[in-house]
């Protein structure tokens, strides 16, 4: 399988997790051979992320290269990437100079690879170790100098605070994760807005003209986040109709639908079928003042 339909999912879900928390920029282009950054992100001053575990923990630190991965990188892919951070710290520290300002080591851009695995042999090769001192299992550091970490998600704890990161994983990694993510309450905005960036990402692996067994197993993962999205998304177009079809109903009786239309409104929309079928063959019959101290109990 191609990277595309995963890189397209993971910049999205990168873009809607972290956006409330300062610049991002998925596919920058850097200097160096107009190479692209999948997500560049630069934290906005007082930003805060409690909601987003590891993941706003990493954003918050300092500007942070994200590259996701659906399979495991090679040496060279993760060369690739340090080539991209060493670009963007020049240049950085270029415009650092030009400003005549200082730029301190611990303010340097780091660069986050987020892998579904690692294994031993790549992360001896990059010198890369655990901190178990300060951060979760499945995070390996490599070299102080080299600014880098690999995540190794199908070694993250199965905990809330690893959520977001292990719904890019794979397998049962990623299935455990997507079941977390519906089970999360309905009035979570994050949950809806994730839904429907994976029920897009399903979407878009299904019309490949060839499916491989790793796509089957994608679509297969993503499927219980697919059919909650849906769910959900013929639900409020069904809600969206009833609202319509009562402002129509209210703009022919009254003549305009003002702010106190528009509650009695939304406290229709709360009714049961039935009781809502009921409201609507009244309507005709009820004056504003009895509508209004109907929905005002």
């Amino acid at each position: 399988m191609t990277r595309k339909p995963h890189d397209q999912f993971a910049k999205q879900f990168l873009e809607e997790l972290l956006s409330p928390l300062g610049k991002v920029e998925p596919n920058k282009e850097v200097i160096d051979e107009a190479r692209q950054v999948d997500v560049l992100f630069s934290p906005a001053p007082q930003a805060q992320a409690s909601n987003l575990g590891l993941l706003g923990r990493i954003a918050l630190l300092n500007t942070a290269l994200l590259e996701p991965f659906r399979n495991q990188p090679s040496k060279t892919e993760v060369r690739n990437c340090l080539t991209k951070l060493f670009t963007v710290i020049a240049d950085s520290q270029r415009q650092a100079k030009r400003e005549d300002t200082s730029l301190p080591e611990d303010n340097l851009a780091r660069l986050w690879i987020l892998s579904p695995s690692a294994s031993q042999g790549l992360l001896e090769s990059f010198g890369a170790k655990l901190d178990l001192e300060t951060w979760l299992p499945g995070v390996y550091f490599l070299p102080d100098a080299f600014r880098t970490a690999i995540l190794a998600i199908n070694e993250l704890p199965v905990i809330e605070e690893t959520l977001w990161f292990r719904l890019l994983g794979r397998g049962k990694v990623q299935q455990q994760a997507v079941s977390e993510l519906v089970a999360l309450p309905p009035e979570n905005l994050l949950r809806r807005n994730v839904l429907e960036i994976i029920y897009k990402w399903r979407i878009s692996v299904m019309t490949q003209q060839e499916l491989t067994e790793d796509d089957q197993e994608l679509i297969m993962n993503l499927t219980e986040a697919y059919q909650e999205a849906r769910a959900a998304a013929v639900q409020e177009g069904v809600q969206q109709g009833q609202r319509q079809v009562v402002e129509n109903l209210l703009r022919v009786k009254f003549g305009s639908v003002d702010e106190e239309l528009s509650r009695v409104i939304d406290s229709l929309l709360q009714l049961s079928p039935e009781e809502f079928a009921s409201v609507l063959l009244q309507l005709s019959n009820l004056s504003r003042e009895e509508l209004l101290a109907r929905f005002a109990q």
